[in-house]
């Protein structure tokens, strides 16, 4: 064939040719089963830099990085040249294309998968830029990869460009391949395969030698590590250790995938993805838990009694107990790391109890709400100050407190209108200092007064106030160590304004109505009365704020 005729001629000059490889070798997947093989096809790079190949090797690549790499070998790759192009990992098929899957690919289906992977297609066209000198060997291994919709594993029928030769099989067969038998000289591709019997291969198939024999081809001489250099291989193993981490390591054989402590590193790796509580501890991770969802799982907790130390959104030493608490009550595996379905299962908890507490303190209002009406025809309905002042001293909170409020500032001002010039000035200042003292003032200068009543009613307030001071700063303090900015404020506004509890509108500012709303929830939840948020009251005021994953 004249094509081969022409390969023949640019053999002729094969002393300016290269002898490249480029390996992509992906091991470990964020969300699919590792391929231990791949480990094997990085380590024949040792043996195939030995035997004069120019050899480019990385592992664990993401889609992105396998399109740079097979980039930089497009602007590399003259004529003449010999290409072994090494891609072992996980693939997938679609009914047109097969694509090489990147290690960051979770659960792709048709419409994905080129975002998380290289056609096949790409990357032999890529070998068919050195047509009759371009071998490309595909590793996998029978080991799962959950795909979506319009995928199956594997690798499927191919597309081959003239004077390419495909070669697939288990990766670690394809990596004593390359070690062993494409490093040889004078075979061609026939003998080459003859020595691999458990591979197969299609596309270029000829006689002659794949690297003829008697080519003076310089063998890279690559210098060793200087001082520099080993010092700080050895503080970054030295840093690893410290960390202990799968990530750690990972660092380390990604900065000296040949290094002194490169086995070593690996072992470490595998070692700790065995570890079940290390593998709890990434599975949650791989989750990707965002602050908020944390923030509504701490709420969950909560809600269920188990408390986890704070809602921060940061799963610290009281979160995960808090998290082995919940396992072990729902016979769980006890890790102190959520899965996916241990949070749905939270969540569907979460929702019923926050559904009970709804009910419990709907029936609570409204048996309250009864006895309030039914004080208040006793006593103020009839409008006189005495009845007035009776129904407020039980209920300063009432469904009818404004409404009693008003009526009484009705009769103070017709009082007022009454009252002698003297009795009014002197009710005035005592009004303006507000004390108990003022008003005990008054009562002494007009002890038969206009405002007598209204003295020794706010006498009685103010006593009944001071002697609730403490409790009163401790609520205060309790509701400030929540750190309630602006917008929290005036969601909490809007929550009470759903509850029918009439806090004012809705603008961060916690007034008189506001702590009066406050007071009331409090006491339909069955909370001490203050007017001030704790957790425990926001936990319950928030009930509906529950974990939904994906949002």
């Amino acid at each position: 064939m004249r094509w081969i005729a022409a390969i023949l001629t640019l053999w002729a000059g094969v002393a300016a040719a290269e002898d490249r490889v480029l390996i992509l070798a992906n091991e470990n997947y964020r969300d699919a089963a590792d391929l231990s093989g791949a480990s094997d096809v990085l380590a024949a790079a040792t043996a195939l830099t030995a035997n004069g190949f120019q050899v480019v090797a990385e592992g664990d690549l993401t889609t992105v990085r396998m399109r740079s790499l097979l980039s930089d070998l497009l602007l590399d790759l003259a004529p003449g040249d010999h290409l072994v192009l090494i891609v072992a990992g996980h693939f997938a098929q679609s009914p047109s294309e097969t694509f090489a899957i990147g290690t960051e690919a979770s659960l792709p289906d048709l419409a994905q998968v080129g975002g998380v992977g290289v056609s096949l297609a790409t990357i032999l066209d890529v070998a068919g830029r050195v047509p009759g000198g371009a071998l490309v060997l595909l590793g996998t291994q029978s080991v799962r990869l959950p795909l979506g919709q319009g995928l199956v594993p594997g690798i499927g029928a191919l597309a081959i460009p003239q004077g390419v030769t495909v070669v697939r099989g288990d990766a670690a067969n394809i990596a004593a391949f390359a070690a062993t038998v494409v490093v040889k000289r004078g075979l061609s591709l026939p003998a080459m395969l003859a020595e691999a019997p458990d591979l197969t291969a299609e596309g270029f198939l000829a006689g002659i030698p794949f690297r003829p024999e008697g080519v003076a081809v310089p063998v890279p001489v690559q210098p060793g590590p200087t001082e520099a250099e080993r010092a700080e291989e050895d503080r970054i193993w030295a840093e690893a250790k410290k960390q202990g981490s799968i990530a750690a390591y990972e660092a380390y054989v990604a900065a000296w995938p040949t290094g002194r402590y490169a086995t070593a590193a690996r072992a470490e790796a595998a070692r700790l993805r065995a570890d079940p509580a290390v593998q709890a501890g990434l599975t949650e991770e791989a989750l990707g838990l965002s602050r908020d969802q944390r923030r509504a799982i701490q709420r969950q907790l909560s809600l269920l009694g188990i408390d986890p130390k704070g809602v921060d959104g940061v799963f610290g030493p009281g979160s995960r107990a808090a998290i082995k608490t919940w396992q072990e009550r729902n016979a769980e595996r006890v890790s102190g790391f959520f899965t996916r379905d241990q949070i749905l299962r939270l969540t569907a908890q979460a929702d019923r109890r926050a559904a009970e507490l709804e009910a419990e303190a709907a029936a609570r209002r409204a048996e309250q709400e009864r006895q309030d009406r039914l004080y208040w025809d006793q006593t103020g309905a009839a409008g006189d100050e005495a009845g007035l002042r009776t129904y407020l001293k039980r209920y300063p909170d009432g469904l009818f407190a404004e409404l009693a409020n008003e009526r009484l500032r009705v009769i103070e001002d017709a009082r007022r209108a009454e009252a002698a010039l003297q009795d009014r000035a002197a009710w005035d200042r005592a009004r303006a200092a507000d004390t108990p003292g003022a008003y005990g003032d008054y009562l002494a200068a007009y002890p038969n007064g206009a405002f007598d009543t209204d003295a020794q009613a706010r006498i009685e307030e103010l006593t009944q106030a001071a002697l609730g001071e403490d409790d009163r700063a401790r609520a205060e303090a309790a509701e400030s160590a929540l750190n309630l900015n602006d917008l929290a404020r005036g969601l909490i506004e809007q929550r009470l304004t759903a509850l029918d509890l009439k806090p004012g509108p809705a603008d961060g500012v916690f007034d008189d109505r506001t702590r009066r709303a406050i007071r009331r929830f409090q006491a339909a939840r069955g909370f001490p009365e203050t007017g001030y948020l704790d957790q425990g009251a926001m936990v319950a005021l928030l009930a509906g704020g529950v974990l939904k994953l994906g949002e």
